[in-house]
């Protein structure tokens, strides 16, 4: 059974547009363990929402799947990066990540706004609750057929 999801990036970082171009990407830097967690109960297929966060105008702006189930992050073992974790060893990796790929663009997005003034969505989804600020996040099968439908899209 398909899982959903949602993932944040902000789109000077990394966005929907340059996924499109490369096709796929490895989704590197998490280092929240409820953000990893979620990435290590993704089954390949699952589907998720690419999501620009930290914009003029936070949305829902495409659908990506996951292409390949949690594995080690080297971001986290590479003393050059941003991602660096001295914690993190071979044996002890610490933090993982999924492999995600360009699905299709939503055929319109769907931005923060809409979905908090969505008495459906506002009560329950993840994204919407005070304070959450996860990374990578599930989204409830009903939900995401409400973010669907506010898109114009049909389910994939």
């Amino acid at each position: 059974m398909t899982a959903y999801w949602l993932f944040k990036s902000e789109p000077d970082a990394y966005s929907f547009d340059q996924l499109e171009k490369d096709g796929h990407t490895e989704w590197t830097g998490v280092r929240n363990f409820q953000a990893r967690n979620n990435m290590k109960a993704m089954k390949v297929g699952d589907l998720g929402f690419f999501y620009h966060s930290s914009t003029k105008v936070p949305a829902a702006v495409g659908i990506v799947k996951v292409v390949r189930a949690a594995h080690p992050d080297p971001t986290a073992r590479d003393r050059k990066s941003e991602y660096f974790d001295p914690r993190a060893t071979a044996d002890n990796p610490i933090w993982e990540m999924v492999d995600v790929a360009f699905e299709r663009r939503l055929p319109r997005p769907v931005t923060l706004a809409e979905m908090r003034a969505n008495p459906d969505l506002a009560a329950t989804m993840v994204l919407l609750r005070k304070g959450s600020r996860l990374s990578v996040q599930p989204v409830h099968p009903r939900e995401w057929k409400i973010v669907l439908a506010m898109a114009g899209s049909p389910a994939p």
